[in-house]
């Protein structure tokens, strides 16, 4: 069963770390659910923001959160995406 991009995504993330990823490296941060793998996010977020994903990396932070580093293809607008969730 194929869950909806929103099952998936939990949160934006915010901080000075983030927005800089996104100026720089084109590079969005998201919080996950934890059993989601990179493939399931990488599906999420070119479903549902109609972009083409490079990479995604992954990790599980302190407070038992999934973190994911989901770097933008080239000819899209990691700013644009950050945008479209409210961040920027």
């Amino acid at each position: 069963m194929k869950k909806s991009p929103w099952e998936i995504i939990v949160r934006p993330l915010q901080s000075e770390k983030a927005l800089r990823l996104i100026e720089q490296h084109n590079t969005i941060t998201l919080i996950v659910v934890r059993n989601a793998t990179k493939s399931d996010v990488k599906r999420a977020v070119e479903e549902a923001f109609n972009v083409k994903v490079e990479k995604v990396r992954t990790l599980i932070t302190p407070r038992g959160e999934k973190k994911a580093y989901v770097k933008i293809a080239k000819e899209y607008s990691a700013a644009d995406v950050a945008a479209s969730l409210g961040v920027l």
